[in-house]
């Protein structure tokens, strides 16, 4: 199915800038300390962002990858500056990075198997 590349940026630009607003907000009452869900709620944002950034720019992976990453520790330490009641978490970047990894992960897999299959 063929969806214009301006439907696809502006999908990916959405999908950020509610991932920012999400991070960023100012909140009164942050869950303390390491929890499990935390870490996976950051992960699959981050792996979401990816795919959609995937679909968006489907031959920039490694800028995709790059822009992703820095945005997620961006927002770690906007979270620790801008005295809101947020927390930079490193934690929280690594698990960024993680959901990045995954999801470009999947998306070159995805794109291996069907290149197999057409063989």
């Amino acid at each position: 199915m063929f969806v214009p590349a301006p439907l696809r940026i502006g999908l990916f630009a959405l999908a950020c800038a509610v991932i920012a607003w999400l991070s960023l907000s100012p909140t009164e009452s942050l869950p303390q300390g390491l929890t499990f869900w935390d870490k996976a709620e950051h992960a699959l944002a981050y792996l979401g962002l990816a795919l959609v950034g995937a679909f968006a720019f489907p031959t920039r992976l490694g800028r995709l990858a790059v822009g992703l990453f820095l945005g997620g520790v961006g927002v770690e330490v906007l979270q620790s500056t801008m005295g809101l009641g947020r927390q930079g978490d490193a934690l929280d970047a690594l698990a960024n990075s993680i959901g990045i990894l995954a999801g470009l992960s999947l998306v070159l897999a995805t794109r291996a198997a069907q290149r197999a299959r057409v063989r």
